[in-house]
Protein backbone atom coordinates (compact mmCIF):
# COMPACT_ATOMS: atom_id res chain seq x y z
CA UNK A 1 0.00 0.00 0.00
CA UNK A 2 1.56 3.62 -0.37
CA UNK A 3 1.31 6.13 2.41
CA UNK A 4 -1.38 8.12 1.06
CA UNK A 5 -3.60 4.64 0.90
CA UNK A 6 -2.76 4.14 4.34
CA UNK A 7 -3.77 7.60 5.62
CA UNK A 8 -6.99 7.85 3.65
CA UNK A 9 -7.59 3.83 4.63
CA UNK A 10 -6.86 5.09 8.37
CA UNK A 11 -9.23 8.25 8.24
CA UNK A 12 -11.81 5.95 7.54
CA UNK A 13 -11.03 3.87 10.55
CA UNK A 14 -10.81 0.62 8.01
CA UNK A 15 -7.62 -0.06 10.70
CA UNK A 16 -5.51 -3.19 9.86
CA UNK A 17 -4.27 -5.71 12.90
CA UNK A 18 -0.76 -5.53 11.89
CA UNK A 19 1.35 -2.57 10.52
CA UNK A 20 5.06 -3.46 9.69
CA UNK A 21 6.90 0.50 8.79
CA UNK A 22 10.10 0.07 7.87
CA UNK A 23 12.85 2.12 5.74
CA UNK A 24 15.23 4.71 5.99
CA UNK A 25 12.91 7.77 5.84
CA UNK A 26 11.56 8.09 9.56
CA UNK A 27 9.34 10.75 8.21
CA UNK A 28 6.36 8.46 6.87
CA UNK A 29 6.99 6.06 9.04
CA UNK A 30 6.55 8.38 11.90
CA UNK A 31 3.16 10.69 10.19
CA UNK A 32 1.59 6.58 10.00
CA UNK A 33 2.29 5.97 13.57
CA UNK A 34 1.29 9.50 15.12
CA UNK A 35 -2.42 9.24 12.52
CA UNK A 36 -2.82 5.98 14.53
CA UNK A 37 -2.13 7.24 18.11
CA UNK A 38 -4.51 10.15 17.49
CA UNK A 39 -7.09 7.87 15.38
CA UNK A 40 -7.91 4.44 17.01
CA UNK A 41 -8.82 5.45 20.71
CA UNK A 42 -10.18 8.55 22.08
CA UNK A 43 -8.79 10.60 24.28
CA UNK A 44 -10.44 8.91 27.46
CA UNK A 45 -9.25 5.28 26.43
CA UNK A 46 -5.34 5.62 26.46
CA UNK A 47 -4.67 5.04 29.72
CA UNK A 48 -6.22 2.04 29.56
CA UNK A 49 -5.57 1.12 26.01
CA UNK A 50 -2.88 2.26 24.65
CA UNK A 51 0.76 0.92 25.29
CA UNK A 52 4.41 2.13 23.55
CA UNK A 53 7.56 -0.06 24.02
CA UNK A 54 10.69 0.25 22.77
CA UNK A 55 12.23 -2.79 20.67
CA UNK A 56 15.57 -2.66 23.17
CA UNK A 57 13.63 -2.75 26.59
CA UNK A 58 11.17 -5.03 25.58
CA UNK A 59 11.49 -9.09 24.04
CA UNK A 60 9.04 -10.74 21.40
CA UNK A 61 7.23 -12.96 24.25
CA UNK A 62 5.96 -9.65 26.13
CA UNK A 63 5.29 -8.24 22.76
CA UNK A 64 2.67 -11.14 21.74
CA UNK A 65 1.72 -11.55 25.17
CA UNK A 66 0.16 -7.53 24.91
CA UNK A 67 -1.11 -8.49 21.21
CA UNK A 68 -2.93 -11.23 22.73
CA UNK A 69 -4.79 -8.90 25.88
CA UNK A 70 -7.93 -7.53 24.96
CA UNK A 71 -8.85 -4.20 25.39
CA UNK A 72 -11.19 -2.95 28.60
CA UNK A 73 -14.08 -1.59 27.84
CA UNK A 74 -12.91 -0.17 24.22
CA UNK A 75 -13.36 -1.60 20.31
CA UNK A 76 -9.31 -1.59 19.85
CA UNK A 77 -5.76 -2.15 21.96
CA UNK A 78 -3.38 0.00 20.18
CA UNK A 79 0.10 -1.56 20.61
CA UNK A 80 3.28 0.46 19.42
CA UNK A 81 6.59 -0.80 19.19
CA UNK A 82 9.20 1.74 18.23
CA UNK A 83 12.59 1.08 17.25
CA UNK A 84 11.50 -2.47 16.16
CA UNK A 85 15.05 -2.71 14.29
CA UNK A 86 16.44 -3.76 18.04
CA UNK A 87 13.66 -6.38 18.92
CA UNK A 88 15.54 -9.64 19.51
CA UNK A 89 14.89 -12.28 18.02
CA UNK A 90 12.03 -10.64 15.91
CA UNK A 91 11.36 -13.67 13.42
CA UNK A 92 9.40 -15.04 16.18
CA UNK A 93 6.28 -12.92 16.12
CA UNK A 94 5.38 -14.96 12.95
CA UNK A 95 3.48 -17.18 15.46
CA UNK A 96 1.50 -14.02 16.48
CA UNK A 97 0.83 -12.66 12.65
CA UNK A 98 -0.41 -15.73 11.51
CA UNK A 99 -3.35 -15.40 13.46
CA UNK A 100 -3.36 -11.64 14.70
CA UNK A 101 -5.97 -10.45 17.26
CA UNK A 102 -8.53 -8.26 15.03
CA UNK A 103 -8.97 -6.15 18.31
CA UNK A 104 -5.44 -5.15 18.53
CA UNK A 105 -3.94 -3.17 16.24
CA UNK A 106 -0.09 -3.83 16.54
CA UNK A 107 2.28 -1.19 15.16
CA UNK A 108 5.94 -2.19 14.52
CA UNK A 109 8.49 0.65 14.14
CA UNK A 110 11.40 -0.44 11.97
CA UNK A 111 13.65 2.40 11.18
CA UNK A 112 17.14 2.62 9.37
CA UNK A 113 16.84 -0.62 6.95
CA UNK A 114 14.30 -2.80 6.18
CA UNK A 115 13.48 -6.57 7.64
CA UNK A 116 14.93 -9.26 6.21
CA UNK A 117 12.88 -12.18 7.69
CA UNK A 118 10.89 -12.61 4.01
CA UNK A 119 8.58 -15.03 5.89
CA UNK A 120 7.51 -12.51 8.86
CA UNK A 121 6.76 -9.71 6.28
CA UNK A 122 4.72 -12.27 3.77
CA UNK A 123 2.32 -13.09 6.82
CA UNK A 124 2.17 -9.38 7.71
CA UNK A 125 1.21 -8.70 4.44
CA UNK A 126 -1.39 -11.31 4.08
CA UNK A 127 -2.88 -10.07 7.38
CA UNK A 128 -1.82 -6.02 7.69
CA UNK A 129 0.01 -3.60 6.34
CA UNK A 130 3.90 -3.90 4.89
CA UNK A 131 5.20 -0.17 4.34
CA UNK A 132 8.70 0.74 3.10
CA UNK A 133 9.46 4.22 3.84
CA UNK A 134 11.84 5.29 1.16
CA UNK A 135 14.16 8.57 1.23
CA UNK A 136 12.60 10.88 -1.02
CA UNK A 137 15.07 11.76 -4.47
CA UNK A 138 16.68 15.13 -3.89
CA UNK A 139 14.86 16.10 -7.41
CA UNK A 140 11.31 14.84 -6.67
CA UNK A 141 11.43 17.17 -3.40
CA UNK A 142 9.78 19.71 -4.97
CA UNK A 143 7.15 18.09 -6.34
CA UNK A 144 6.80 16.11 -2.68
CA UNK A 145 6.86 19.90 -1.05
CA UNK A 146 4.01 20.95 -3.40
CA UNK A 147 2.04 18.29 -2.37
CA UNK A 148 2.71 18.87 0.80
CA UNK A 149 1.59 22.38 1.00
CA UNK A 150 -1.76 21.62 -1.37
CA UNK A 151 -2.44 19.09 1.53
CA UNK A 152 -2.17 22.41 3.56
CA UNK A 153 -5.27 24.41 1.46
CA UNK A 154 -2.61 26.03 -0.24
CA UNK A 155 -0.40 26.55 -3.01
CA UNK A 156 3.07 27.46 -4.25
CA UNK A 157 4.92 28.48 -7.04
CA UNK A 158 8.01 26.61 -8.51
CA UNK A 159 10.77 29.31 -7.63
CA UNK A 160 9.05 28.53 -3.39
CA UNK A 161 9.44 25.06 -4.12
CA UNK A 162 13.22 24.61 -5.07
CA UNK A 163 13.97 27.38 -2.64
CA UNK A 164 12.32 25.11 0.20
CA UNK A 165 14.14 21.75 -1.58
CA UNK A 166 17.71 23.91 -2.10
CA UNK A 167 17.44 24.71 1.46
CA UNK A 168 16.28 21.67 3.81
CA UNK A 169 17.50 18.73 1.40
CA UNK A 170 15.57 16.08 0.89
CA UNK A 171 14.49 16.27 4.65
CA UNK A 172 10.62 15.89 5.02
CA UNK A 173 10.94 16.63 8.69
CA UNK A 174 12.48 19.19 8.34
CA UNK A 175 10.29 20.57 5.97
CA UNK A 176 7.05 19.82 7.82
CA UNK A 177 8.56 22.68 11.08
CA UNK A 178 9.69 25.02 8.53
CA UNK A 179 6.08 24.92 6.51
CA UNK A 180 4.49 25.56 9.93
CA UNK A 181 6.56 28.22 10.49
CA UNK A 182 5.12 29.68 6.92
CA UNK A 183 1.08 28.86 8.43
CA UNK A 184 1.29 30.95 11.29
CA UNK A 185 3.18 33.95 9.52
CA UNK A 186 1.12 33.95 6.01
CA UNK A 187 -1.53 36.97 5.63
CA UNK A 188 -4.75 36.36 6.80
CA UNK A 189 -6.78 35.67 2.95
CA UNK A 190 -3.37 34.38 1.13
CA UNK A 191 -3.65 31.56 0.02
CA UNK A 192 -0.19 30.80 -1.81
CA UNK A 193 3.71 30.70 -0.46
CA UNK A 194 5.91 33.20 -1.83
CA UNK A 195 9.49 33.38 -2.27
CA UNK A 196 8.73 36.88 -0.18
CA UNK A 197 7.16 35.10 2.52
CA UNK A 198 10.04 32.18 2.53
CA UNK A 199 12.52 35.09 2.69
CA UNK A 200 10.87 36.87 5.58
CA UNK A 201 10.17 34.05 7.77
CA UNK A 202 12.80 31.63 6.89
CA UNK A 203 15.51 33.21 6.08
CA UNK A 204 16.76 32.20 2.32
CA UNK A 205 17.13 34.62 0.02
CA UNK A 206 14.44 35.21 -2.98
CA UNK A 207 17.35 36.86 -4.83
CA UNK A 208 20.10 34.59 -3.96
CA UNK A 209 19.85 30.99 -4.13
CA UNK A 210 20.62 27.82 -6.07
CA UNK A 211 16.77 27.86 -8.14
CA UNK A 212 18.36 31.86 -9.57
CA UNK A 213 21.66 30.49 -10.34
CA UNK A 214 20.49 27.57 -12.25
CA UNK A 215 18.12 29.89 -14.28
CA UNK A 216 21.16 32.34 -14.25
CA UNK A 217 23.00 29.30 -16.12
CA UNK A 218 20.34 28.16 -18.57
CA UNK A 219 19.85 31.72 -19.71
CA UNK A 220 23.47 32.71 -20.25
CA UNK A 221 22.95 35.60 -17.74
CA UNK A 222 26.89 35.83 -16.48
CA UNK A 223 25.99 39.27 -14.75
CA UNK A 224 23.64 37.20 -12.73
CA UNK A 225 25.51 34.65 -12.10
CA UNK A 226 28.54 36.42 -10.84
CA UNK A 227 26.14 38.47 -8.52
CA UNK A 228 25.01 35.08 -7.08
CA UNK A 229 28.56 33.55 -6.70
CA UNK A 230 29.77 36.35 -4.73
CA UNK A 231 26.47 36.15 -2.37
CA UNK A 232 27.37 32.22 -1.51
CA UNK A 233 30.99 33.34 -1.48
CA UNK A 234 29.87 35.64 1.12
CA UNK A 235 27.39 32.90 3.36
CA UNK A 236 28.91 29.90 2.65
CA UNK A 237 27.07 27.78 5.42
CA UNK A 238 23.52 29.22 3.92
CA UNK A 239 24.57 27.99 0.21
CA UNK A 240 27.17 24.93 1.00
CA UNK A 241 28.67 23.88 -2.71
CA UNK A 242 28.25 20.73 -2.59
CA UNK A 243 24.30 20.89 -2.56
CA UNK A 244 25.01 23.71 -5.83
CA UNK A 245 26.66 21.09 -7.29
CA UNK A 246 24.21 18.18 -6.67
CA UNK A 247 21.43 20.58 -8.29
CA UNK A 248 23.79 21.27 -11.08
CA UNK A 249 24.71 17.54 -11.71
CA UNK A 250 20.69 16.58 -11.84
CA UNK A 251 19.46 19.81 -14.27
CA UNK A 252 22.54 18.63 -16.87
CA UNK A 253 22.15 15.04 -16.41
CA UNK A 254 18.32 15.39 -17.50
CA UNK A 255 19.56 17.88 -20.44
CA UNK A 256 21.48 15.24 -21.50
CA UNK A 257 18.29 13.07 -21.87
CA UNK A 258 16.43 15.92 -23.70
CA UNK A 259 18.67 16.39 -26.72
CA UNK A 260 17.20 12.70 -27.90
CA UNK A 261 13.91 13.22 -27.34
CA UNK A 262 11.56 13.65 -30.13
CA UNK A 263 9.16 15.64 -29.09
CA UNK A 264 11.17 18.67 -28.25
CA UNK A 265 8.39 20.49 -26.98
CA UNK A 266 7.84 21.63 -23.21
CA UNK A 267 5.01 18.85 -22.89
CA UNK A 268 7.23 16.42 -25.07
CA UNK A 269 10.47 17.16 -22.64
CA UNK A 270 8.20 17.04 -19.35
CA UNK A 271 6.86 13.45 -20.56
CA UNK A 272 10.21 12.04 -21.01
CA UNK A 273 11.57 13.51 -17.80
CA UNK A 274 8.44 12.69 -15.45
CA UNK A 275 7.28 16.28 -15.17
CA UNK A 276 3.32 16.87 -14.22
CA UNK A 277 3.62 19.87 -15.47
CA UNK A 278 5.12 20.81 -18.93
CA UNK A 279 5.99 24.61 -17.22
CA UNK A 280 8.41 22.20 -15.67
CA UNK A 281 10.08 21.62 -18.61
CA UNK A 282 10.68 25.30 -20.15
CA UNK A 283 14.04 25.53 -18.94
CA UNK A 284 15.56 22.82 -20.53
CA UNK A 285 13.90 24.25 -24.05
CA UNK A 286 16.12 27.28 -23.20
CA UNK A 287 19.24 24.98 -22.34
CA UNK A 288 19.11 23.39 -25.38
CA UNK A 289 19.34 26.53 -27.19
CA UNK A 290 22.18 27.81 -25.09
CA UNK A 291 24.11 24.85 -24.84
CA UNK A 292 24.62 22.03 -27.07
CA UNK A 293 24.98 17.93 -26.43
CA UNK A 294 28.83 18.49 -26.38
CA UNK A 295 28.82 21.19 -24.09
CA UNK A 296 26.41 19.36 -22.22
CA UNK A 297 28.74 16.41 -21.65
CA UNK A 298 31.93 18.94 -21.13
CA UNK A 299 29.69 20.24 -17.79
CA UNK A 300 28.57 17.19 -16.62
CA UNK A 301 32.56 16.43 -16.44
CA UNK A 302 33.94 19.41 -15.16
CA UNK A 303 30.45 19.01 -12.21
CA UNK A 304 32.35 15.72 -11.37
CA UNK A 305 35.96 16.83 -11.72
CA UNK A 306 34.45 20.30 -8.94
CA UNK A 307 32.77 17.64 -6.95
CA UNK A 308 36.22 16.34 -6.24
CA UNK A 309 37.68 19.34 -5.89
CA UNK A 310 35.79 20.26 -3.20
CA UNK A 311 36.62 16.55 -1.62
CA UNK A 312 40.47 18.15 -1.67
CA UNK A 313 41.57 15.50 -4.73
CA UNK A 314 43.83 17.77 -6.08
CA UNK A 315 43.06 20.94 -4.27
CA UNK A 316 44.68 21.60 -0.66
CA UNK A 317 43.63 24.88 -0.06
CA UNK A 318 41.15 26.81 -2.97
CA UNK A 319 37.89 27.78 -1.17
CA UNK A 320 34.20 26.63 -2.13
CA UNK A 321 33.72 30.35 -3.76
CA UNK A 322 36.26 30.65 -5.99
CA UNK A 323 35.75 26.84 -7.41
CA UNK A 324 32.13 28.27 -7.90
CA UNK A 325 33.67 31.10 -10.17
CA UNK A 326 35.85 28.94 -11.56
CA UNK A 327 33.35 26.13 -12.21
CA UNK A 328 30.35 28.90 -13.73
CA UNK A 329 33.34 30.47 -16.12
CA UNK A 330 33.96 27.36 -17.39
CA UNK A 331 29.96 26.25 -17.73
CA UNK A 332 29.71 29.59 -19.93
CA UNK A 333 32.44 29.87 -21.84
Amino acid sequence: MTFEQIITDIKARKFKPVYLLMGDEPYYIDEITDLLVNTVLPEEEKSFNQVVRYGMETDVSSVITLARSFPMMSEYQLVVIKEAQNLNKIEELEVYVKNPLRTTILVLNYKNGILKHKKLCAEIDKNGVVFESKKITEYKMPAFISSYIQQKGLTIDAKSAQMLSDYLGNNPGKLANEIAKLLIAIPAGQKQITPNLIEENIGISKDFNNFELLKAIVEKNIFKMNRIADYFEKNPKDNPLIVTLAILFNFFSNLMICYWVKNKTEQGVAAELGFKNPYQAKDYITAMHNYNAFKCMEIISLLRTYDAKFKGVGNVSTPDGELLKELLYKITH
